[in-house]
């Protein structure tokens, strides 16, 4: 069997750490808590379960942080885990299974990460497989028999073990900060980072957070150009940058974008930003095209509501204000009309169902 070691890096998390803790416990070899600046019972709440407690000079870097942590571990394998996880007994049973079946040529093993919770900011299944269990020390093997080289790639298994996600706030606010503060450090970013964040930004920001986050994805796109098309995600942060000039006021802007993305290959969440446009200017039977094109016309880059019941929703209120007018007008047989148009959008968007995995 082999020796597991969890590593956790927490800032004040005492409202979910017993909660997880307790949901792990009996699991591994070794605990490994890195505190990185709690002002709550947080470490207190830790030592009940390891009295490998260490504390981290935060440095808004969450990869150093890990790294940190993973330099304190000692077992055959490295665990990670958030405190707002909680792992359910079936799934308890399927981890000890794993921990006396598990190959040793295997590097890392990815696990099922369930969303349970309201506070969304990146996901658009039920289900995603995570990276969670990584070899601590890998063996680096030759392969083929002729032209051998060195295996680069880790093997990786997919297991059915199902982690759920229960967090208790959103942690945007947090990220906001971070990437902000990668971006002014001049740190380098891989596209899948921006990406995520363009989906946090997407799905979370507010009008207050794009107000700081404007000046950064326009830099962003500066890069783009520059580069002459190195920027793999210019389609991600385009969206992100629509979105931001609508809810911000910027006309101009926020035309310049949505209609040279329409005019390549649209995005269901241009069509739906140019839909809100619309609707918020009280000029409805423009914002039906604008959700029927997000809703059955494209496909989502960020956001999978924004292809489904986002569109659907608005759909049923600009046709229940369109027969609001048409009554008023006398006109009732279109106003019926209306109505019942309203009614089956309505229940599309309230059938609708996020999908299990993607």
């Amino acid at each position: 069997m082999i020796s597991v070691s969890l590593c956790m890096i927490v800032k004040n998390e005492s409202c979910v750490l017993d909660r997880c803790l307790t949901s792990y416990s009996g699991l591994f070899d070794e605990i490994i808590i890195v505190d990185t600046g709690s002002t709550d019972n947080t470490i207190e709440i830790a030592s009940k379960y390891t009295d490998k407690i260490f504390t981290y000079q935060w440095k808004d870097d969450f990869a150093d942080a890990r790294n940190y942590s993973f330099s304190k571990a000692s077992c055959d394998y490295i665990f990670t885990a958030d405190a707002d996880e909680v792992l359910d007994e079936s799934n308890r049973q399927a981890f000890l299974e794993l921990k006396s079946m598990l190959l040793p040529e295997i590097d890392i093993v990815q696990m099922k990460y369930v969303n349970v919770s309201d506070f969304n900011t990146v996901y658009n299944s039920k289900k995603e497989l995570r990276p969670k269990l990584f070899k601590r020390l890998r063996t680096f093997l030759w392969v083929n028999p002729i032209h051998e080289t060195v295996r680069l790639s880790p093997v990786v298994y997919d297991s059915d073990i199902e982690i759920l996600h229960m967090p208790v706030k959103s942690h945007n606010k947090r990220d906001f900060h971070t990437f902000i503060n990668a971006f002014n450090k001049n740190i380098p970013l891989d596209s899948y980072v921006i990406v995520m964040f363009c989906k946090e930004s997407w799905i979370s920001g507010k009008k207050e957070d794009y107000q700081t986050l404007l000046p950064v994805f326009l830099q962003y796109i500066e890069q783009y150009n520059q580069e002459n098309g190195g920027l793999s995600c210019y389609k991600e942060i385009n969206c992100c940058l629509a979105r931001m000039h609508r809810i911000l006021g910027n006309k101009d802007s926020f035309f310049k974008i949505a209609l040279k993305e329409t005019a390549l290959e649209p995005s269901s969440e241009i069509c739906l930003e140019l839909g809100n446009y619309y609707m918020d200017n009280k000029d409805y039977e423009e914002a039906v095209l604008w959700f029927i094109n997000a809703y059955s016309e494209t496909k989502p880059i960020l956001d999978i509501h924004a292809g489904g019941d986002e569109p659907l929703k608005a759909l049923s209120e600009c046709y229940k204000k369109m027969s609001r007018e048409k009554h008023s007008n006398g006109d009732y047989a279109l106003a019926g009309t209306y109505d019942n148009l309203s009614r089956q959008y309505k229940v599309q968007a309230e059938s609708w169902k996020l999908p299990e995995e993607i």
